[in-house]
């Protein structure tokens, strides 16, 4: 879910909001008509997904890399950077967004998120395009309002559990403490089982201990909403997790 009203990006789970990122859209304005530059609104899906291996700043023309690399606010540059989620529009008032190269992608100008300053597309920091691009999916719902997203998704203030300024830490870790005595644990963002923690946290403790329980034997590699990534986690495995 994307309002250009507020300029963020909800990312949602069966409508549980997972995460918040501050994009860009158009500083034209709204609207889908061909040769525009103009952000389409309304229900779209990802088409394809391009850049899967690129470094940041990866520098792509014609949705193929150049070879060159930028770093994130470099003078005098704004080529698409690092990722391309190309999007196709489901409805009338939308229908020429694929034709129109309409992404959600990485940009070098990461000091303009927050504000209206794309030619037409949803522009994302490198860093939060990356995460983005490695939970959705080809296929994955789009939908674009002019609408807050406490409008657009119902229960989002008391729902989501990531701040709009970094919704994610590296290494999984969310933005802020719990004291929760269960919690979820998403691959992928998708619920798999729960994890139960050995103890509730303490205020001033650092870290508790969770025990994660599968009844599918092992999990791969994961995006985690509550734990840090582990190189290794299987049935049984104890792992840390900010507190």
């Amino acid at each position: 879910m994307i309002s250009t009203r507020e300029q963020k990006l909800a990312l949602l789970d069966r409508g549980k909001v997972m995460g918040i990122y501050p994009v860009s859209t158009s500083k034209f304005g709204l609207g889908d008509w061909r040769g525009s530059r103009f952000t389409p609104l309304g229900q779209l899906q990802i088409a394809e997904k391009i850049g899967g291996n690129a470094p940041p700043g990866a520098v792509f023309k014609d949705r193929r890399r150049t070879g060159e690399i930028i770093q994130a606010n470099a003078p005098g540059r704004d080529p698409i950077v690092t990722r391309i989620l190309w999007l196709r529009g489901l409805e009338a008032q939308n229908a020429n967004a694929f034709g129109r190269d309409i992404y959600i992608h990485g940009t070098p100008e990461e000091w303009k998120i927050g504000s209206p300053a794309s030619y037409g597309c949803i522009r994302m920091r490198s860093s939060d395009i990356i995460q983005l691009y490695d939970i959705v999916g080809i296929g994955a719902a789009v939908t674009i309002v002019n609408v807050p997203l406490a409008t657009a998704v119902p229960g989002l203030v008391t729902a989501h559990s990531m701040s709009a300024a970094n919704p994610l830490q590296p290494g999984g870790r969310p933005a802020h403490k719990t004291n929760e005595t269960v919690l979820t644990v998403y691959c992928m963002y998708q619920a798999v089982e729960t994890a139960t923690i050995a103890g509730r946290l303490q205020p001033h403790r650092a870290e508790a201990t969770v025990l994660i329980r599968t009844t599918h034997g092992s999990l791969p590699r994961c995006s985690l909403g509550v734990l840090r990534e582990s190189k290794s986690m299987s049935a049984s495995t104890i792992i840390r997790t900010s507190s």
